[in-house]
């Protein structure tokens, strides 16, 4: 499938791997010749959707031809923002938050610490692999879409590790 959205000029290919009431979960196809993770997008900013995409037949070819299949579905929930920040950082060592009406160009990237009174606590890890020593919260409301799995996250992952425990005992988690 295809969609575009309000935040970003291109388009978002690849394949809906689930639907809740307010999130779609998307295995992200690049440059219709590779898998890079997962997204979940509101389903309110989803616009011009394609499905199958027009190109459809050609990516697959390529996928295939690449020995490339779908994903496995994660265990993630959609039920709520709620759900979706605490069971993705369940399942994955980093998650992407975007907050796009903020400011479309940035993005935060981080462990998940806790989920509660409408705030996501995340200890954020920084384009050189170091980490933060204090966590940041964000509103729920603001997220407009939540990434995990892909190239970049594990690639911080691989350098950074995980946070030191000195730095999760100071949160309180």
């Amino acid at each position: 499938m295809q969609f575009t959205r309000p935040f970003e000029s291109g388009s978002v290919n690849g394949y809906i791997l689930g639907v809740g009431p307010r999130f779609c979960l998307v295995a992200i196809v690049e440059e219709a010749s590779r898998f890079n993770g997962f997204q979940c997008f509101r389903l309110s900013d989803v616009r011009e959707l394609q499905v199958p995409h027009k190109y459809a037949a050609f990516a697959e070819a390529v996928l295939k031809r690449r020995g490339k299949r779908i994903p496995r579905t994660p265990r993630v929930s959609l039920a709520s923002i709620e759900a979706l920040l605490i069971s993705a950082s369940r399942r994955f060592p980093l998650v992407t938050i975007h907050r796009e009406r903020i400011d479309p160009d940035v993005c935060e990237i981080g462990r998940v610490l806790h989920v509660r009174n409408g705030r996501v606590s995340l200890l954020e890890i920084n384009p050189d692999a170091s980490w933060d020593y204090e966590p940041t919260e964000y509103r729920l409301a603001d997220i407009t879409r939540v990434d995990f799995g892909a190239e970049y996250e594990d690639s911080l992952h691989l350098i950074g590790g995980a946070p030191s425990n000195h730095r999760l005992e100071q949160t309180g988690t």
